[in-house]
């Protein structure tokens, strides 16, 4: 909104100052500006809301004999809340509305958060011990990511005039001038990716500042990719497609990095809040739809390798319980516990360091996403 106003007041008096909105870069620094100060404005009276009508962390019995994890019980929750109005608002402020990339990661943050927001508040507010049950959950995220990859199909010139050409392709890493087309499995690819991603992070969302740290990072990745596809300079020296218009989300992905960041200041060890299903699963929807609308899907493994990992975990615990249960008689466990981040507690690491090595691990595979784009 501010993008169009300044705009209008520079193309209508040309006052002196006024033509620096229309450059990304200005706007990129001033989304993630706008998204710390949210977050630190809104962050110590959310959280005193929260303290004072208890709605607060139960904590898992699996996980009291567990590092700290006794101490977490009566953390506030649902602080997601923070990170969405930190993310939303200075897109909103900053970024083009007439971009139609920009409207759909919009819409699909928002509505992965609200349903976060109907799991988290069954849990905490209801104190339904499972909280929106799980097919409903999915519905919701499967509705949404239908909807996108129905609209990238049916009309990608809405997204941008470079779209039709390459509406169901992805660019493919290492791989120099070579996109893959997903023909007729365009749709549920994108159904996947999005509900894969966005289950992912909240997989990850179970030690003080882990997830919010790693989509942080994540994110501002992301955001060059956004920057450079959306640059045709850029875009033809690095040969990926070029998407014009598509430097637009790189605002949005500073929102993220900036929402982030200041939600990670309440966040880090020992917590003063935990985000709920109202964070983990928007920045998760969020960063699945950022590849999809970027044609970097098989990006996703690499610049989100943490959460990849951690999903993995799961799937692999529970597979092989079941198949040595069927097999012996008694369930065996292949990890001390599951998701990854409690194996390692479970090994002695203490919880700031399984975090910190996460995140150096999360920076590693950025930069290894951004070597995807010359290393050909």
């Amino acid at each position: 909104m501010l993008y169009h106003l300044a705009l209008w007041i520079w193309k209508t008096f040309d006052p002196p100052g006024f033509g620096v909105f229309q450059y990304v870069t200005f706007r990129v620094a001033a989304a993630a500006i706008t998204a710390l100060f949210i977050s630190f404005v809104v962050g110590p009276p959310l959280i005193r809301f929260l303290r004072r009508r208890h709605l607060q962390e139960h904590g898992k019995p699996e996980l009291q004999t567990v590092g700290n994890h006794a101490r977490k019980q009566g953390t506030p929750t649902m602080g997601g809340l923070i990170v969405l109005l930190a993310i939303v608002l200075p897109a909103l402020l900053w970024a083009n509305l007439t971009n139609g990339m920009v409207v759909a990661i919009l819409v699909v943050t928002t509505w992965l958060g609200l349903v976060g927001f109907v799991d988290d508040y069954l849990k905490v507010i209801k104190r339904l011990p499972n909280g929106l049950v799980g097919r409903y959950k999915l519905f919701g995220q499967v509705l949404i990511a239908l909807g996108l990859g129905l609209a990238i199909v049916c009309c990608p010139q809405w997204f941008s005039n470079s779209y039709p050409a390459v509406a169901t392709q992805t660019t493919v890493p290492f791989a120099k001038d070579i996109n893959f087309d997903w023909g007729l499995l365009y749709v549920p690819m994108v159904v996947f990716v999005i509900t894969a991603t966005s289950n992912a992070v909240n997989l990850t969302d179970g030690l003080d500042g882990l997830a919010v740290g790693t989509v942080g990072i994540a994110a501002l990745a992301m955001a060059l990719v956004a920057y450079v596809s959306g640059n045709a300079v850029f875009a033809d020296y690095l040969n990926i497609v070029h998407l014009r218009g598509a430097d637009e989300l790189s605002i949005f992905c500073a929102a993220m990095v900036g929402a982030s960041m200041g939600f990670l200041w309440f966040n880090t060890y020992p917590a003063q809040v935990f985000m709920g299903d109202t964070g983990s699963l928007a920045l998760g929807g969020a960063l699945g739809a950022l590849a999809v609308l970027l044609k970097k899907e098989l990006l996703l493994p690499i610049v989100g390798g943490i959460f990849v990992a951690e999903a993995l975990s799961v799937i692999l615990q529970v597979a092989y319980f079941k198949y040595t249960k069927r097999r012996y008689g008694e369930g065996r466990r292949l990890f001390r516990m599951a998701p990854l981040h409690h194996h390692f507690e479970r090994c002695g690491w203490h919880e700031a360091q399984v975090v910190v090595r996460f995140y150096i691990v999360a920076v590693i595979l950025a930069i290894v996403t951004m070597t995807t784009f010359k290393v050909r």
